[in-house]
């Protein structure tokens, strides 16, 4: 009698990090091995700081950052690394008041530096009313929720905060991880947890990737940008923000706080890297044509629908020219 010929068995690629990058990577993943029986994806999302951590100690196939490695990452990897755009969202600041407020919570620029400084603790304070008239804004204690994780959104988040406040960049930074300042804070693991505690927190106010606040039906505000209008973290102002600097690099990459009318302040890509040469060839072939289609039209269609915003067509093609790179 003749034995069953055993079915092809899938080969299971890992990668980790951004949990920015999440709720795209896990429809586009899935998407991928229903188009290809003999590979699946495992990502896991567990900040940007741990992929980093994971793929220098190489139990990973591929890392995802929301900010590309830095000098002394890349040196700890102890191999030439790849990086590679895959993804364009942006960062709604999300909050959680027991009181409606007409047309979103208003704030400025500057104004959000000052919250999650510490320098402004109420919510009726006088700088939120003049900024909301209509509001009846609580005299309640302001909870700033930020991550407790090495975190590439942190690190977009601050970015901004730097940008638009001086205080802000000589007191605590731009960072994947800072000493937050204020009183009333707390931090939440991944954006999911940052999320979480802001949707249990009466007075919350916190930062997450947009497609978790409307995920979690989440009310979001209104930004001042740099030209001074009035915006809500959406597809088309990230793709304002992102056409402002057409040409981004791993070294050249923020997009935060951009001058234009409809350009949403904070905004920001995530990263995918691997080893240019790749010991195992065939692991590294097979994650060189996952990330080839990851950031592909068809990928990028399925971003488009989970609110994050498609690869413009010359980061698209960044992309391709970095892929190029890895040899296998």
């Amino acid at each position: 009698m003749l034995a069953l010929q055993p079915a092809l068995a899938a080969t299971q690629l890992t990668g980790a990090g951004s949990t920015f990058v999440y709720p795209f990577f896990s429809k586009a993943f899935y998407t991928y091995s229903q188009q290809h029986s003999d590979v699946t994806v495992n990502y896991q999302s567990i900040g940007s700081g741990g992929g980093i951590q994971q793929f220098t100690a190489k139990t990973v196939d591929f890392g995802a950052s929301d900010v590309p490695m830095n000098a002394d990452e890349l040196k700890r990897a102890g191999a030439p690394v790849v990086q590679v755009p895959v993804a364009l969202g942006g960062e709604a600041i999300t909050y959680n008041l027991p009181v409606s407020i007409p047309g979103g919570l208003r704030l400025t620029r500057e104004v959000v530096a000052d919250i999650f400084l510490g320098k402004i603790s109420r919510w009726n304070d006088a700088a939120l009313e003049k900024l909301n008239p209509r509001a009846q804004l609580p005299n309640l204690p302001i909870v700033t929720v930020h991550r407790s994780d090495g975190s590439g959104t942190t690190y977009i988040f601050t970015d901004f905060l730097s940008n638009v406040s001086k205080e802000w960049k000589d007191k605590v930074g731009t960072g994947k991880s800072v000493q937050w300042p204020g009183n009333n804070t707390v931090g939440g693991k991944g954006n999911e947890g940052v999320a979480g505690q802001v949707r249990q927190t009466s007075g919350a106010i916190g930062y997450v990737e947009l497609a978790y606040a409307i995920e979690n039906k989440m009310s979001t505000a209104q930004l001042e940008n740099k030209s001074g209008k009035w915006l809500f973290c959406t597809e088309s102002t990230v793709k304002t923000a992102a056409a402002t600097k057409p040409n981004v690099s791993a070294t050249d990459f923020s997009i935060v706080d951009r001058s234009g009318d409809n350009a949403y302040p904070i905004s920001g890509y995530t990263w995918a890297f691997v080893y240019e040469s790749p010991t195992d060839k065939v692991r590294g072939k097979m994650v060189k044509d996952v990330l080839s289609w990851v950031t592909g039209d068809d990928a990028q269609k399925i971003a488009g629908s989970l609110n994050y915003v498609p690869l413009p067509p010359s980061v698209q093609e960044t992309a391709k020219k970095a892929l190029a790179e890895v040899k296998v």
